[in-house]
Formats: C-alpha cells, sequence, structure tokens
C-alpha cells in the first residue's frame, strides 16, 4: 500500500519543515523535492503503458529516492520556479527549458495516481484570483466589501463618491527586483482626487473601507478549523506590513454558519487548505459581523499561535489519519 508523502517545495521553508518534523514523528515515509533542483541533483524517470496505465518509475535527490507509485500524499508548498534553474541560459533557450520541465517533470508530479494532493496547483491556480474568490464568498452567502475592479479613472472616481473612505489592494506582491528581492503593496486608503488615466494601464482592485473592530485570520485543514483574531500594535490598516512578531493574537470562536461556508468554499475549488482573511465589525459573535476580504489557497501558518495544532492537522491528512472530508484532495 502506498504509504510515502511527497514533499514539494523549497529548501528553506519553515512551515513545511514544521509539517515535515511531524511526519517523521510518526514515522511516516517522507521525500523532500525541489523540482527547481532538475539535473545531477534530481533525476527521475517515469513510464506509462497499457500494462502500466498509471505513472511509474524512480524520483532521486541527493538524499532521497521514491517509487512514484508507492506515494500516498503530495504537500505542495512553495517550490522554487523552475526559471531560476535556467538562469545561466539564453532567453529562448530559457524559456524553452522552463516549459519543458514544467510541463514534463510537473506534469508527472501533480498527476499522481491516488495520491492526496494538499493542495493541488492545479486548484491553488484556480483559486488564487480575488475576483474568483469574492463571486464564490457571494454564492455561499458570506459578506464582502462593495468591490471595484477597474482601469477606468471615471469609475474608480464614481466608486469612490459611492463610499466614505476606500482603499486599494494589490491582486499579487511585487516581482523580484533586480536584487532578487520581492516586496509587497499593503492596502491603503486612497484619495480619490489622485486618480487620472494612469489608472488605464493595468487593473485595480478598490473596495469600501469597513469600519471593523478587528481582523480574523481563519485557516481551515480538512475539517479542523482554528481561528485567532489579529491586531497590529499601532492599529495599522493591514496588519501584515509591520513586524509579525510584535502582533497581538487572541483565540475566536467561528459562527457556525461561517465555518460552513469556509468548508463549502474549499470544496467548490478543490481544496483541501486554505488561510481566510475576515474584518470584524461589532463583537464577532455574529455571522453578520463577519466580513469575508480573501482566501490565500497557499497561505502562511507557521507563525500563529495555534501552529502546533494546524501542523497535527496537515500531518493527519496527509498520513490519511484523517480523510479531507470531500474530493477536493484527490487529484483534479
Amino acid at each position: 500500500m502506498a504509504s510515502t508523502v511527497l514533499v514539494v517545495t523549497a529548501l528553506e521553508d519553515f512551515t513545511a519543515d514544521r509539517v515535515i518534523a511531524a511526519l517523521n514523528e510518526r514515522e511516516v515515509p517522507v521525500v523532500r523535492v525541489d523540482p527547481a533542483d532538475i539535473g545531477p541533483a534530481l533525476t527521475f524517470a517515469a513510464r506509462i503503458g497499457q500494462d502500466s496505465p498509471t505513472w511509474r518509475g524512480r524520483l532521486r535527490t541527493a538524499s532521497r529516492e521514491v517509487e512514484l507509485g508507492e506515494v500516498a500524499a503530495v504537500y505542495y508548498r512553495r517550490p522554487t520556479p523552475y526559471a531560476a534553474r535556467y538562469q545561466h541560459l539564453r532567453p529562448q533557450e530559457r524559456d524553452f527549458a522552463v516549459a519543458e520541465a514544467r510541463h514534463g517533470l510537473g506534469g508527472v508530479l501533480t498527476n499522481l495516481h491516488g495520491a492526496t494532493y494538499v493542495n493541488h496547483p492545479a486548484a491553488v491556480t484556480r483559486a488564487d484570483f480575488k475576483p474568483a474568490q469574492l463571486q464564490r464568498f457571494t454564492e455561499l452567502g458570506l459578506q464582502i466589501p462593495p468591490t471595484l475592479v477597474t482601469n477606468d479613472a471615471e469609475a474608480a472616481r464614481k466608486f469612490a463618491a459611492e463610499h466614505s473612505h476606500v482603499i486599494y489592494k494589490a491582486f499579487r506582491g511585487l516581482p523580484p527586483g533586480e536584487d532578487g528581492h520581492t516586496g509587497a503593496i499593503w492596502a491603503q486608503r486612497v484619495d480619490p482626487d489622485t486618480f487620472d488615466d494612469t489608472l488605464s494601464v493595468t487593473a485595480h482592485l478598490f473596495q469600501a473601507e469597513i469600519p471593523k473592530t478587528g481582523d480574523v485570520r481563519v485557516t481551515a485543514v480538512g475539517q479542523k478549523v482554528f481561528a485567532q483574531q489579529v491586531a497590529a500594535p499601532d492599529g495599522a490598516l493591514d496588519w501584515r506590513r509591520g513586524n509579525w512578531d510584535n502582533l497581538i493574537h487572541a483565540p475566536i470562536a467561528v459562527p457556525a454558519e461561517i465555518e460552513a461556508a469556509l468548508h463549502s468554499y474549499l470544496a467548490s475549488f478543490g481544496l483541501v487548505f486554505g488561510c481566510f482573511d475576515f474584518a470584524l465589525t461589532g463583537d464577532g459573535d455574529a455571522p453578520e459581523h463577519w466580513t469575508a476580504i480573501e482566501c490565500n489557497p497557499n497561505g502562511q501558518w507557521g507563525w500563529l499561535p495555534d501552529a502546533p495544532a494546524i501542523t497535527e492537522a496537515f500531518a493527519d491528512i496527509l498520513s490519511r489519519k484523517e480523510v479531507a472530508g470531500h474530493d477536493a484532495a484527490r487529484r483534479l
């Protein structure tokens, strides 16, 4: 019976380290691999045919070896982009090598028969679009902030006129600069008087500011839900912009209606795990006090006070001690 857990991530990944340690304590076989290591440090041979209708073969890293048919679960975290492996090549050669590696090695790793994926990268990609998230929230009866996605300055000014305060949020983080470092643009209040035709260059996300009393991060893993109210010491609009070690945490109960909606949300996207952000109004006891902001389908949780319990929840699913509760974990 398949029993190995394949952890697909970069070499430095504190969150994955936690889960691997928990699996090791349970004596579950684990193989860690970063697909961007393809080359002498990572070789593989996968076969399929009429006599063997699912992918079989071996994958070897510098320290581990695994038979593909023995992989029971895949923890797909944050592997290094394939492009990092081929920076020394000319652009056309680099783009070709990246595409071949992604479709070849990546195509095999994301199609292991019968394996539980947490989460499958195809599901993560589909669930990573904020417009899709917001629409699904409303379909499930969750409250969301009034939202406008536009590149039209006049539409933005009209939206701002309808609301007391408007914030801008980037869809994604900043790409790496010339020094290789990435960045972020935090949620921020905007002055509609600054809107001009430069907005037409790309898409922008504007939302009515919620008169919130707090923020909540909800981490859902399978059927388990962990919730923490989060606040920045300086009361910043976006608590992510400061030093996370200084954040103030407090456990909070999630209303049953909200929790049921979160499980339905994950199932609809084929996800097993997700990090949800909510803005609270009032004391948070009633569902109407919870406004859904977004869901990161591959979010960070190692910094949370309940990280040890979250780690065990991941280990339960990957070791198949707990069933995810729906078919989301299976290959799409």
